[in-house]
Order: structure tokens, then C-alpha cells, then sequence
């Protein structure tokens, strides 16, 4: 019986910093797709010299819409998916290689993640229980849905792989707020969409001190040190720049209707001193 075929899927923006490292953790793949989202820099360029196959999105793409299109571009039995900034193992490929060639398996796996935030491997604040489901037998997955949190639909049994992938995120903090802007917008708008109610001063300022003492004292993410505090502190600005947002959107007059109307007072101004 021939070993089943694995397609590795990387969904990348502007990652040509990260892009050639994470495919040379998958070269024991059959084939690596990297699904690229409008990059503007060498992110595809890269990819093509590392030997991946380059899938190019569109601009307004959700998460969902580029793992699905990786879905329909990659051919092999099984579909390894990984982001950029995202890295297997040796004992990650061995684990995957041992469920895929078994017998008798579930139809997908979930993974653990260790994810590395300003050098340090978070055990605290929530983030020692982050778990994926990353890879599936390809005639199991039917589609991914969700416009921020993606999730996959699956139809039979999910297990459980024990190697963890390994996750180097929020490297500085321009990094960590580069990451945070391309979804918060996102949410925000969905909130808005449902009919959230109105963002008050008090509400917003309630939203980010909440989701601050949740992290450090429920989550205990004081117990990182430093860069468990500090990413304690960037997730509650997160939240504050999605409420923001909302509070933006909400605002009636619009604020692009409110400087339309400044630039018309400034313009009647200019015209009655010409007169």
C-alpha cells in the first residue's frame, strides 16, 4: 500500500521575512501551496524560490475564503494547513506521518500550539490551551467558514496529534499591533452588523481593564514575567481597538460626514472673504 499523499497549505501576507523558514519545515510534504493575500512585498518571490506553489487571492479574501482556496488547489489525500510565522517539528512530521499511514483514524487532527511571544514561551494567560485542528483527510473537509475566527467543517471524528507546531508571533511590538489591526477591523464591523449596543466611554473603559485583570489574575499571565504582562496588556488593546472601531462606526453623522462638513464651513469662510 503506497504511503498517502500531504499537501501543506501556508496562508501568507507580507511574510517574506518568515515565509522561506516555515517551507523548510516542510519539505517531507508531497507538495507545499502558499496561498498569498495581496502581498506587496517579496513573499511570492520567495515562496517560488523555495519551490512552493504560489496561489494568488484577492484583496477583500476572509481567512476562510484563502484556506479554501487552498483546499481546492492542493491534490493530496491529507491537507497539512500552516500560517507563516508558524513552524513543524521533526517530531510534529514523525506524529502526522504515524496517524496518516494508520489503519484506522478520525478524519482530522487537532494540534497544540506553543506560542512564542517576545521570545518567551507563554505556559500562562490562556495561551498554554491554544489548540487547532490543522490537518485532514481532503474528502473529509468540506469547507471553512467564519470571517476573523475561521473554523473548518468536518464530517466524522477529530483526535488529537501530541507534538505541538510552534508558533513565533508578536516578535516586537510594531509586530503585535501589525497583526491585531488586519483583523480587529474585521470584528468590529461584524459587531456592528449585529446590532451591538452603543460603545459608551464607560463601556469601553469597563471592556479594557476587564479583559486586562482576566488575563493577569484569572489566566495568571503574570506568572511569564515581563512579556507575559506585556501581552497581557497588548490583548487588551486589541480589544480597545476593536470597541474603538465600533464606537467609529456607530457614530452618527458618519466621521467622514462630519469632516465633509468642516471642509464646507472652511470653504464658505474663504468664499466670503473673496466676495
Amino acid at each position: 500500500m503506497s504511503a498517502a499523499r500531504i499537501s501543506a497549505i501556508i496562508i501568507a501576507r507580507n511574510e517574506e521575512a518568515m515565509i522561506a523558514n516555515c517551507i523548510d519545515t516542510l519539505r517531507w510534504c508531497d507538495e507545499v501551496y502558499v496561498v498569498d493575500h495581496a502581498s506587496t512585498d517579496n513573499t511570492v518571490s520567495l515562496a517560488k524560490h523555495q519551490g512552493a506553489k504560489v496561489v494568488s487571492a484577492p484583496e477583500h479574501a476572509t481567512f476562510a475564503d484563502l484556506r479554501n482556496l487552498g483546499m481546492q488547489e492542493a491534490t493530496g489525500e491529507w491537507l497539512f494547513y500552516i500560517d507563516a510565522d508558524e513552524r513543524a517539528t521533526p517530531a510534529l512530521k514523525r506524529d502526522i506521518m504515524h496517524v496518516i499511514q494508520g489503519a484506522f483514524k478520525p478524519i482530522a487532527y487537532r494540534l497544540k500550539r506553543n506560542n512564542i511571544h517576545y521570545g518567551k514561551w507563554m505556559q500562562y494567560g490562556g495561551w498554554q490551551h491554544d489548540t487547532l485542528v490543522r490537518l485532514f483527510r481532503a474528502d473529509s473537509l468540506k469547507e471553512w467558514d467564519g470571517k476573523v475566527h475561521e473554523h473548518a467543517h468536518v464530517v466524522g471524528e477529530v483526535g488529537d496529534l501530541i507534538e505541538p507546531l510552534i508558533h513565533l508571533t508578536h516578535r516586537n511590538m510594531a509586530d503585535g499591533i501589525r497583526k491585531s489591526l488586519e483583523w480587529t477591523n474585521i470584528e468590529a464591523r461584524l459587531l456592528f452588523e449585529a446590532k451591538h449596543p452603543p460603545i459608551t466611554a464607560l463601556r469601553l473603559l469597563k471592556i479594557v481593564i476587564w479583559d486586562f485583570c482576566h488575563r493577569v489574575f484569572v489566566l495568571k499571565a503574570y506568572k511569564d514575567g515581563m512579556e507575559g504582562m506585556v501581552e497581557a496588556m497588548v490583548q487588551s488593546w486589541n480589544r480597545f481597538f476593536v470597541y474603538e472601531y465600533l464606537w467609529e462606526l456607530q457614530k452618527m453623522p458618519s466621521l467622514e460626514e462630519t469632516y465633509e462638513k468642516f471642509e464646507k464651513d472652511v470653504a464658505h469662510l474663504w468664499e466670503k472673504e473673496r466676495a
